[in-house]
């Protein structure tokens, strides 16, 4: 474990918080940070093999600094095992950090016990990928979106909490009668309803959404992705938006950040990561998007082998080995600073030799 430990020294080298798009201080008309990490790291110990008394660690997230201000969606994207998910539930205090800092609201949750993280688990709330997994199937719908209005004590009688389980499930869509019902009688697409209704129970201010259409029908997503911001605008949540399909990640959010095994390696504004892509990396994933117009084709670039593993990952910029652009003697050798190209962008690369023509 010496090398988390040395890992959390360095984090706590660092003064500044929210490094990832620029100030705290909140602009003319720009909302302040609500959600923030700072170099946050989670290492899982694993063994070497069955008779392998060696224990290495698999680095799923690694040093990521990234903020979400209050009332935005912020897009999370990468390859499958990236550590988006768990960079998610660090943030909420789901999965405990190796090293790093949450602040929510200004505060480091960090250090909080479960007793005094509690009343932020009402401020902080997820919606699962799986809707068939996520719902008890033993719990009516009733009492999968009251539970929280019971632990939290936020209605008075039981007349009040069924009127705001009644009030939730009208907001997403679905008719108060169904509250008698059970899981298995719905479909995804309802099921997923239910769960962002059993999110909102305890009014958040801030909701992690873990690629939360992945597992439903194309007919459905956009249903899904429409209520989601709608709700935004209604109640002023803030979204951090995981997922893989970057089309519903552009119509979602206001900035979108990319993560490479663990790490950050560019952010910025929507408009800026589409229109003008400044890692390798991003501009293959932008490329392997499909396009429905065919008159519009678009370069696609064929990223070579598969990522390397975060148990055991490559010197340097963890994106080297796959990278047409690599500098040997450089890439190979040193990590990259996240960093602005242009100060007071806001846009930000971790690439000794980004893409700026």
């Amino acid at each position: 474990m010496a090398d988390a430990a040395s890992d959390k020294a360095e984090a706590g080298k660092s003064s500044a918080l929210l490094e990832v798009g620029g100030s705290d201080a909140p602009a003319a008309g720009r909302p302040r940070t609500l959600v923030a990490t700072e170099r946050v790291g989670k290492y899982f110990p694993v063994r070497g093999g069955f008779l392998s008394r060696n224990q290495k660690l698999l680095r799923a997230v690694d040093g990521v600094s990234i903020r979400v201000r209050r009332g935005e969606t912020v897009g999370l994207v990468g390859e499958s095992g990236c550590g988006k998910s768990t960079l998610g539930r660090l943030i909420l205090r789901l999965v405990e950090p190796t090293f790093g800092r949450v602040v929510y609201d200004g505060k480091d949750i960090v250090p909080l016990s479960a007793a005094d993280l509690r009343p932020l688990r009402r401020k902080m709330q997820i919606i699962f990928q799986d809707p068939y997994s996520s719902l008890n199937p033993r719990m009516t719908v009733r009492d999968i979106v009251g539970e929280a209005i019971q632990i939290h004590k936020l209605a008075k009688t039981k007349n009040d909490e069924e009127e705001m389980v009644a009030s939730l499930l009208r907001k997403v869509g679905l008719r108060p009668d169904v509250m008698g019902r059970y899981p298995h009688e719905f479909s995804g697409g309802q099921r997923q309803r239910i769960g962002i209704a059993r999110a909102l129970a305890v009014q958040p201010e801030f909701i992690v959404c873990d690629e939360p259409i992945s597992a439903l029908d194309v007919s459905i997503q956009a249903q899904i992705v429409n209520l989601l911001m709608d709700l935004q605008d209604e109640l002023g949540v803030a979204f951090l938006f995981i997922s893989h399909d970057l089309r519903v990640v552009r119509h979602i959010s206001q900035r979108v950040a990319v993560m490479y095994l663990g790490k950050l390696v560019e952010q910025g504004t929507t408009e800026q990561l589409y229109a003008a892509p400044l890692h390798p990396y991003t501009r293959a994933l932008l490329g392997a998007v499909p396009t429905p117009d065919p008159e519009k084709k678009r370069l696609r670039i064929v990223v070579p082998g598969d990522a390397p593993s975060a148990i055991d990952p490559p010197p340097g910029c963890p994106f080297h080995p796959r990278c047409a652009r690599a500098l040997k003697g450089t890439c190979d050798k040193e990590m990259p600073p996240f960093a602005e190209l242009t100060p007071g962008t806001g846009h930000k690369v971790a690439c000794w030799n980004p893409h700026t023509e």
